[in-house]
């Protein structure tokens, strides 16, 4: 069922819900980063007070009082002076800042974020390293303080949850805090090997390009199209779902009729129907009719009630089915309306996180219940965040047998920060056979790059793919960003929202309009070569075409 509004409806709705996720994520990073610093100060210690810092048999401590005054004044008292010997003037400002910065969520939020899924697995990792005075893991502990701090008036700030813990004593397992450090050093080691392995491809291939025809391009793929075009609002009924889909259809206004091509966006985890709306606008001024459904289970609406209390899950498990569905459903009813108007056998997908996930189980790829049954029990032991929801597969309640989540009407699809290694392994990712960009950035700590983008990259068959890598990129740089947003720290964001956009529209509207609408000329702005064209020192982009798993001599670092 579908009810129309034929009048155009504005989309700005306020980005502070669909923000929310990021910014609880960024919370427990920057725990994180905290973690990693009590670790780091361990390496000396004189005295003790309240914070007991353990490395094996010995114990060092360091004063909370003189982290609350180097917070304050930026004097070095006592034990924390001694300990800024082994800092460097960055490192003490930036344990300064740390110190002081402050979410601002309300109890309530924090409290149904920690007592959610991926809430309790986030905690249960740092608790290892939090502990309490009798030397317990800190779960318990740590989950108190934080609430309380959240109700606090000072807010919740990294200070202020050392105050707000219910122990008089606060211990850190540095041994395992520096474990944590060396993971994450490699890690990162890993990536950047990675990385120059695409560099060393991209040159390759550029050089390739160079010896063949030289390439003769006369378009600008950021200048809009000469299509005007209507915005609808639909909202669309699944009775058998019991599934309400608010749609956002972007429609090219034509003098004569004709069958308009069609491109589906799916939005990631606390999106909404604004997330993309610059590339949808976009494609509507080129011709393309975009269709833009919020799915229910996964929106920012979802995560409203979480932080409110009327939901206790991020996203049921049963999301990772219904998503793929919603679009299925979204297609089978412009069909059945717009058949005449719009081409729905030959569709273009992209999708960012969730939303990449949902792109790619309609392209082809089927959930792999043999990696997730290997891999989830070690989720405690990943640093690979996406697998809080990769492994949701497995607490799918309902039967699951025989649902086919593939359409054979999605002909080219774009995955933004997909998350993939587990919930569809090699085996079922190569089984796409239709045209696949991956766009990763280099520094997603949610989908991180290594083991989500690249080396599944190679794991693709499909003769025609492409692996754009936006440097020093994280997962939230692609997004749209709105009046009334709230406002997310740049490392979080990425060098430039607008570049990456910017990146998104040319890149974008070349794939598919040689996959999806067959004009050849948009060849020459898909590779290597124009890639570089484009890249921005100020934030790097690389494409590729191939790329040699021999070459990178690396697993997935999970």
């Amino acid at each position: 069922m579908i009810q129309a509004s034929t009048n155009s409806m504005p989309t700005q709705i306020s980005l502070q819900r669909s923000k929310v996720w990021t910014r609880l994520a960024l919370g427990a990073l920057q725990l994180g980063c905290c973690v990693s610093l009590w670790g780091y100060l361990s390496k000396k210690a004189v005295g003790a007070e309240n914070i007991i810092l353990n490395y094996g048999a010995l114990e060092f401590s360091v004063s909370v009082d003189s982290l609350k005054t180097y917070s304050q004044t930026g004097e070095l008292e006592g034990t924390l002076k001694s300990y800024a010997d082994f800092l460097t003037p960055e490192q003490l400002e930036q344990l300064r800042v740390g110190l002081n910065t402050s979410a601002d969520f309300s109890p309530l939020a924090i409290a149904q974020f920690l007592y959610s899924y991926q809430g309790e697995k986030i905690l249960e990792r740092v608790a290892r390293v939090i502990r309490t005075k009798a030397r317990q893991p800190g779960f318990y502990a740590l989950r108190s303080a934080l609430i309380l701090a959240a109700a606090d008036q000072d807010g919740l700030t990294p200070l202020n949850v050392l105050k707000q813990f219910p122990t008089e004593v606060l211990r850190v397992d540095s041994k395992q805090g520096l474990e944590i450090v060396k993971n994450l050093s490699q890690v990162v080691q890993q990536n950047n090997l990675a990385i120059a392995a695409i560099e060393q491809e991209s040159i390759r291939e550029r050089q390739e390009i160079a010896l063949a025809t030289p390439q003769v391009r006369t378009l600008d793929l950021l200048i809009p199209g000469k299509y005007r075009y209507r915005q609808q609002m639909l909202t669309m009924i699944d009775s058998d779902r019991d599934r309400t889909l608010p749609v956002e259809l972007y429609v090219p206004v034509t003098k004569r009729p004709k069958l308009l091509p069609l491109v589906v966006i799916s939005h990631g985890l606390g999106g909404d129907l604004t997330t993309f709306a610059y590339f949808a606008q976009h494609l509507a001024s080129h011709g393309f009719v975009v269709a833009v459904p919020e799915h229910p289970g996964s929106s920012a609406r979802q995560i409203e009630a979480l932080l409110s209390g009327l939901d206790s899950n991020v996203t049921p498990p049963e999301e990772l089915i219904n998503r793929p569905l919603d679009i299925t459903f979204l297609l089978d009813e412009l069909a059945t309306r717009y058949g005449n108007q719009i081409d729905t056998n030959n569709v273009g997908m992209i999708g960012q996180s969730f939303g990449a996930y949902t792109t790619l189980a309609l392209a082809g790829a089927e959930l792999n219940w043999a990696t997730l049954e290997r891999d989830c029990p070690d989720l405690e032991n990943s640093w690979n965040l996406s697998w809080l929801i990769q492994c949701l597969a497995l607490q799918i309640s309902t039967p699951v047998n025989g649902v086919e989540l593939k359409d054979e009407r999605i002909k080219a699809a774009i995955a933004i920060n997909p998350l993939v290694s587990s919930v569809f392994g090699q085996e079922n990712l190569s089984q796409i056979d239709i045209p696949v960009m991956f766009v990763s950035g280099s520094a997603d700590p949610i989908t991180p790059a290594l083991p989500e983008q690249i080396i599944p990259f190679t794991w693709l068959t499909t003769p025609q793919k492409y692996l754009v890598l936006l440097e020093g990129g994280t997962h939230f740089s692609t997004l749209n960003e709105s009046a009334g947003s709230i406002p997310v720290p740049q490392q979080a964001i990425g060098p430039s929202p607008k570049i990456a956009q910017n990146y998104v529209k040319q890149l974008g509207l070349a794939f598919f309009g040689i996959h999806i609408t067959e004009q050849a000329f948009y060849a020459d702005y898909l590779n290597a070569e124009y890639g570089a064209v484009i890249s921005e020192s100020e934030f790097p982009l690389r494409l590729v075409e191939s790329l040699d798993p021999e070459l990178l001599k690396l697993k997935s670092s999970q």
